[in-house]
């Protein structure tokens, strides 16, 4: 545990939940004091950019700062499964995924285990790591979170769920969402700076802004692209927006009406408001990724 600072009163996400972790007390992520893990093997199916051929590097952490009824990663985001792992553990497995072959170390969800990340990575470079490293993230971040992360995230992998702060608090338990959200990627945007690419079209450096089209709720989409259009004016060809149409109701998605799929005809209009406002240099996703092998199975391979 050396070298990592355990929180006493926890701010690492913008639920400033103050949780003693130091002393055992899960946060409101899930996460108490020992890091937890749930999956680390190649992955293929994040953005071509991402996985290529060779795959990316992910790592499953535990816990999550949001509370998605419809999260298909819920055993780890709302459960909190996981295996615990030390720090030098951690670093292994960074080194092991550099060794299969993998593009990059892709972190989902490390905002809550921030210290112990940043802690075994300094110890992966010293073993010879030297991949770009991924943040994959729900996008409700702090701006303090994002500046410690400096010089360790080369890539910000995030998402922009919602606007509507009503919608916003009933799917995600986050009412200040799109405030907190629209502050953490301009803080990506100024700390990485516009894509950069290996020779093979890999990505080495930028930042990618993901939205999930859900059912029922297209012009909610409509308002976060308005939001990424200006955004891509003050920051032009600062980020690669890439619109999802993978919902699948998994979890208590039925709850809050969201017990269907996306139709061909909801995300064709969030794609046409999209090439409308010019947002046409990124990645759209066939119909046929809304299935569930796409989402891994959490049995703590590669830990």
């Amino acid at each position: 545990m050396s070298n990592v600072i355990v929180p006493r009163a926890c701010t690492l996400c913008p639920r400033r939940c103050g949780a003693n972790r130091a002393a055992g007390q899960a946060g409101f992520c899930g996460a108490a004091g020992s890091l937890k893990a749930a999956r680390a093997a190649l992955h293929f199916w994040e953005e071509p950019c991402i996985s290529g051929k060779e795959g990316s590097g992910t790592v499953f952490f535990s816990g999550c700062t949001l509370k998605c009824c419809y999260c298909q990663n819920y055993p780890i985001s709302a459960d909190c499964f996981g295996k615990e792992l030390s720090v030098s553990r951690l670093a292994e497995i960074f080194l092991d995924l550099q060794r299969q072959g993998a593009n990059n170390i892709n972190l989902v969800t490390p905002g809550q285990w921030q210290p112990w990340i940043t802690a075994a990575l300094d110890e992966a470079r010293a073993g010879g790591l030297h991949l770009p490293i991924v943040g994959n993230t729900g996008g409700y971040e702090t701006e303090e979170s994002i500046a410690a992360w400096q010089g360790y995230i080369d890539i910000w992998l995030a998402d922009w769920k919602y606007i509507s702060p009503a919608l916003s608090q009933e799917l995600s338990a986050a009412p200040d969402y799109a405030a907190v959200t629209e502050k953490a990627i301009r803080a990506m945007l100024r700390q990485v700076g516009r894509p950069v690419y290996d020779a093979r079209g890999i990505l080495q450096r930028g930042v990618i802004v993901r939205h999930l089209a859900l059912p029922g709720h297209t012009e909610d989409s409509f308002a976060v692209l308005d939001k990424l259009a200006a955004l891509e004016k003050e920051f032009p060809g600062g980020f690669i927006p890439s619109l999802m149409s993978q919902y699948t109701p998994f979890y208590r998605a039925a709850e809050h009406g969201l017990g269907r799929r996306i139709t061909r005809y909801e995300y064709r209009k969030v794609i046409d408001h999209a090439i409308s406002l010019g947002l046409v240099h990124g990645y759209m996703q066939e119909k046929s990724s809304a299935r569930e092998e796409y989402t891994p199975s959490f049995d703590l391979t590669g830990l």
